[in-house]
């Protein structure tokens, strides 16, 4: 856990709050220009107490706006011989740490990304770059949790629960397991829920569980996901809304 007095100021300043994810790809009906701006200021206004961004593009934009907000920074990446999409190599880091972003968030799990390592062997090269910078690991199971925290990671996450070809059958948060995060990471790391969680009460279970704070996106910015999560139940599960939501994007406008 660290001791450095900036970093103990920041993570304090989001303790038991709500984190909104403010994202939006070209290739989706709610893209404009300004859209992930306007989903910050209203994360803003509603009383979240942080951010989480995807590419330098939409970090430097709300960073330009001056929300007072700490920003977690990714960058989305996606290839074909892999299933790992987020900040998969240190040119995404750089890009995400020169546009702006407070706290540096990678995938930390097993998977093997397009340079053929493991993703989570990023994570120290990280660490020993940007010392002065929060490191927020996504992880999808308990073992790379530990070893997140072990490699320096000042807060985990299980953001990738269900996005592993381990955990792809999953469609709920894991409370059991988010309660077992909590007790194993203690004073090792903050665990910041991150994934599925679509109503205040799962906030709150999360925050009683033990969470230091918790990361909420579609259900709040995601609109056509929330239509096509309603969609999917009222047709009878004919179609699984989550195959759209875990779909690659490209960089082209719809």
């Amino acid at each position: 856990m660290t001791e450095n007095p900036k970093k103990l100021e920041l993570l304090e300043s989001m303790k038991g709050g709500l984190i909104v994810s403010c994202q939006t790809q070209k290739d989706e009906p709610i893209y404009t220009p300004d859209m992930v701006v306007k989903m910050a200021e209203c994360a803003r206004w509603a009383g979240a107490v942080g951010l989480r961004l995807n590419s330098p593009e939409q970090i430097r934009q709300v960073r330009e706006a001056n929300l007072g907000l700490p920003i977690i920074g990714l960058y989305k990446v996606w290839y074909d011989d892999t299933d790992v999409f987020i900040t998969p190599s240190m040119k995404e880091v750089d890009a995400i740490v020169e546009a702006g972003c407070d706290i540096i968030a990678l995938d930390c799990t097993a998977q093997i990304n397009h340079e053929g390592r493991q993703a989570w062997d990023l994570l120290p090269e990280v660490r020993a770059k940007y010392p002065d910078h929060l490191i927020f690991a996504d992880i999808s199971n308990i073992e790379e949790a530990e070893r997140a925290a072990e490699n320096g990671a000042d807060i985990v996450a299980p953001t990738l629960y269900g996005y592993t070809k381990e955990t792809a059958h999953i469609e709920g948060a894991d409370f059991r397991m988010i309660g077992e995060l909590c007790r194993r990471l203690k004073g090792k790391a903050c665990v910041i829920h991150e994934g599925h969680i679509y109503t205040p009460d799962e906030a709150m279970k999360c925050i009683f569980l033990g969470c230091h704070a918790v990361v909420v996106g579609s259900a709040i910015t995601r609109p056509h996901y929330t239509a096509k999560r309603f969609v999917d139940a009222l047709s009878g599960y004919n179609d699984n809304w989550r195959n759209v939501e875990k779909a690659k994007h490209t960089n082209e406008l719809k």
